[in-house]
């Protein structure tokens, strides 16, 4: 059976009975439906037709659907989802970062050489704690037993990180921006909230991930290659599969590559 989209629910389905898929290029059913109409219309009447007709005619120039295992499938799902999440905290980080310049760059520089910079748990930490350059300016000049330096730092305690992270410069650099409005600390502790959803799907996934992918009995053979670890490890092995016979010798998958 021929369709146009190899991923999805009904992929799994047919698969699940048993049936040969072939995944069909967009471009190549545009090319074939050329050989049956030269309108150049679109339909789901004439896309039946065509894709009924591809492999009765063209078997031979098309690959069915690799044949992985479930545990190389759901790797390919998680691998893909925790690639998507990265994708989004990067995005979030972006819009936290811009606005940020506009009312607070003495944040950004107090964590331009930490590792992570502000996706970091104690540089976001920091941030919730002190959203405005007033509200640093308060806790660096606050009567308090200890230096704001450590007060700050202890609200990032509760979060891991890793050594010499930490900036004990960082509050006053920070209040050295020019003061700042309520709305600008309402929206950056907004955008602080998505890059912390961001950053916590990005982990949890990463995590699974990674005991997912050591299950596989691949892993060792995959990680062995110079530069590859768990993570990027299993994003190989979710393009690649584990069917062996997918690939006639060597120099396919080389090809494939």
């Amino acid at each position: 059976m021929a369709i146009e989209t190899p991923r999805g629910l009904l992929v799994a389905c047919l698969r699940a009975t048993g049936r040969q898929v072939y995944p069909i290029n967009p471009m190549s059913v545009a090319r074939y439906r050329d050989r049956h109409s030269v309108a150049g219309r679109k339909s789901d009447h004439g896309d039946s037709f065509v894709l009924a007709n591809v492999l009765r005619t063209d078997m031979h120039a098309h690959r069915p659907l690799p044949a992985d295992t479930e545990l190389a499938q759901a790797i390919a799902v998680l691998a893909r989802a925790q690639q998507d999440a990265v994708w989004d905290r990067t995005t979030a980080h972006n819009k936290l970062r811009s606005h940020l310049r506009e009312y607070y760059p003495g944040f950004l520089a107090a964590f331009a050489d930490a590792r992570g910079g502000i996706t970091a748990p104690e540089a976001r930490a920091i941030l919730a704690a002190a959203p405005t350059p007033a509200d640093a300016a308060t806790l660096d000049r606050h009567p308090a037993a200890r230096p704001a330096e450590e007060r700050l730092v202890a609200a990032a305690a509760s979060t891991p990180r890793p050594p010499g992270c930490a900036r004990r410069s960082a509050p006053r650099r920070c209040a050295s921006s020019r003061s700042s409005r309520p709305p600008w600390a309402g929206q950056a502790l907004a955008l602080l909230g998505q890059l912390n959803a961001a950053c916590a799907a990005a982990d949890d996934l990463e995590r699974a991930v990674t005991e997912s992918f050591n299950l596989h009995p691949d892993a060792g053979i995959i990680t062995s290659f110079p530069g590859l670890g768990a993570l990027t490890g299993a994003r190989v092995l979710a393009e690649i599969g584990d069917d062996r016979s997918r690939f006639q010798d060597a120099k396919g998958l080389k090809a494939y590559a």
